[in-house]
């Protein structure tokens, strides 16, 4: 009778374990079929959205909508323009759109567009550049100028002065007026006690198109600014994430430009840069003793090295307080995408071709080989 009793209890043990696998095989797969349709639902109206964001935003539309790129604008700065101005239905796909076609070379400039363009049709206005309106007259600004040569440059350009451009960059009610209006680009490092020039390389290098006769100093600074930001906003979030500012992305690109002759040196100066910064060595950079007297020479001298000022990287580790000329996209992309090198010294010889070399020793080699011949 006990055997009996115990048999019976086992059995019925087995009929429940059974019944709560069946239990919660059932209950797995409701959740997978669940999981299943969730996804699967999802998946449609994805499809359906990326679907409906590639086609005409409204194909019957007849509506002209004006939409500025300016200057220097990457393919972020339009995708959100596009988007914003209510071209397209979202800015993320046109990018992606666009880089997937290996789509690039837009022009700056102001377009009349509509919602009934397909993404080819505003793709390809985009690279043609054709405007709404022609310029007045249009102004280049190279890389590597500082404040007083670009000061230069809109003294040939305009009826302004060159004293007029450099007193109002440099006035402080001025500097605090363009802070507020571009906080992220402009931020309180720029006003340090040591920096010499607010403004000292955050005017962008590029080709300007005006459509008025004389617009104002204000106008033309601003839009060297506008064009600074929106060729550099695409680096804020990289740049918060690894603990850096935009004046420290300024600042180390204007070295570059002043430094390099070509997109691959840049590069490889970068990490020459990077290489001594990390052991604590000085920059030793020409162009910052040129900066920190405030002249322009063809040879730098042993007495030069020794001036006592803070953009003087012979004398002081480290970056400059400050940006020491306007440089251009590829410094940009140098700082942030340096060559992985061990080089700690470079020369450039009398035809500008830079050399680099791991050692002190290599480094006196090369001055011998190609500076003393």
């Amino acid at each position: 009778m006990e055997n009996e009793s115990k048999k019976e209890i086992m059995f019925k043990r087995m009929k429940e374990k059974k019944k709560e696998v069946k239990t919660v095989r059932k209950i797995v797969s409701i959740i997978v079929l669940v999981v299943l349709l969730i996804a699967g639902i999802a998946s449609y109206f994805a499809y359906s959205y990326v679907k409906s964001a590639l086609e005409p935003l409204n194909p019957e539309s007849e509506e002209i909508i004006a939409v500025q790129v300016p200057i220097g604008s990457g393919l972020d700065t339009i995708s959100t323009a596009l988007e914003q101005n209510g071209v397209i239905k979202n800015a993320k796909i046109f990018k992606y759109y666009a880089k997937f076609n290996n789509e690039s070379n837009f022009q700056a400039g102001d377009y009349t567009l509509t919602q009934a363009m397909t993404l080819d049709e505003i793709i390809q206005t985009l690279k043609t550049g054709k405007l709404y309106r022609e310029p007045v007259f249009s102004m280049t600004v190279p890389e590597g100028l500082t404040l007083g040569e670009i000061g230069n440059v809109v003294e040939k350009a305009t009826v302004h002065t060159s004293e007029d451009f450099l007193t109002l960059v440099t006035t402080d009610a001025f500097v605090d007026k363009m802070m507020v209006k571009y906080p992220k680009l402009l931020t309180a490092e720029i006003k340090a006690e040591n920096v010499k020039y607010a403004l000292e390389g955050y005017l962008y290098p590029a080709t300007y198109p005006f459509y008025e006769d004389n617009p104002s100093l204000e106008v033309i600074v601003e839009t060297m600014l506008t064009a600074m930001e929106s060729n550099v906003s695409s680096y804020y979030e990289l740049l918060a994430e690894d603990g850096k500012s935009v004046h420290w992305l300024v600042t180390f690109a204007s070295l570059l430009e002043e430094e390099a002759t070509a997109t691959t040196d840049r590069k490889t100066i970068a990490s020459v840069f990077y290489n001594r910064i990390e052991e604590g060595m000085p920059l030793q950079t020409d162009p910052t003793v040129l900066y920190a007297l405030g002249s322009h020479k063809d040879r730098v001298l042993f007495e030069d090295l020794e001036v006592d000022n803070p953009y003087n990287t012979y004398q002081n580790k480290g970056l400059p307080p400050g940006p020491i000329a306007n440089a251009g996209q590829s410094s940009f992309e140098a700082v942030l995408n340096p060559t992985d090198s061990k080089y700690f010294y470079f020369l450039a010889d009398k035809k500008g071709t830079n050399h680099f070399s791991k050692t002190y020793d290599e480094h006196l080699q090369k001055i011998d080989e190609f500076l003393k011949k």
